[in-house]
């Protein structure tokens, strides 16, 4: 299945009646496989229990309003793994496509992505589709099924990019602080 995909944030308003979402209140989110990509369509409860079931979304689950948070400022220029998904997402070439993949799986165990459905294709393909948690934004990722033996590379990779030291990698010598001598044994 071949498509773009695009990172798209939870709505404040109802699609079908414009009401705006309130603090704690129940949702459903609704993404649709269109042509042109994915959309998303947030509806509060009572639209969502009386829409025509035509058409069948790609994916729906239920949620929890919250109102969206001051953004904090920006870090100087500090890529962070969230960072890269993104760049990665815009992207959207094959190249990347392990990359993306453990990078969503970085993020889920630090609990910033929640994985709310995984869709399997008529190509025996999967699709991960995840949401961030304070946000609502969500990230359709196709999992390209590796194989055991490929993802310590991909790791390495990965923390290549965000300039980690590669898992089982030796730490370095932390350099002497200044006003600190250096102690030789007599010979």
């Amino acid at each position: 299945m071949t498509t773009d995909w695009t990172i798209q944030g939870r709505s404040l308003h109802c699609a079908a009646t414009g009401a705006a979402f309130t603090e704690g209140e129940n949702f459903y989110t609704l993404l649709f496989h269109e042509k042109d990509g994915f959309r998303r369509e947030d509806l509060c409860e009572e639209a969502f229990k009386s829409r025509a079931e035509s058409p069948a979304p790609f994916s729906f689950w239920r949620s929890k309003f919250e109102p969206p948070q001051a953004a904090p400022p920006e870090p100087v220029s500090k890529q962070n793994a969230e960072d890269l998904l993104r760049a990665y997402m815009i992207e959207s070439g094959p190249d990347h496509a392990n990359a993306r993949y453990i990078l969503a799986l970085m993020l889920e165990r630090k609990r910033i992505l929640r994985e709310v459905e995984v869709k399997r294709g008529d190509d025996g393909s999967l699709t991960r589709i995840y949401e961030r948690a304070r946000t609502g934004e969500v990230f359709v990722i196709p999992d390209p099924q590796l194989r055991l033996d490929q993802v310590e590379q991909v790791q390495i990779q990965v923390a290549g990019l965000l300039g980690a030291p590669a898992p089982g990698a030796p730490m370095p010598e932390p350099a002497p602080q200044q006003g600190e001598a250096e102690v030789s044994s007599p010979s």
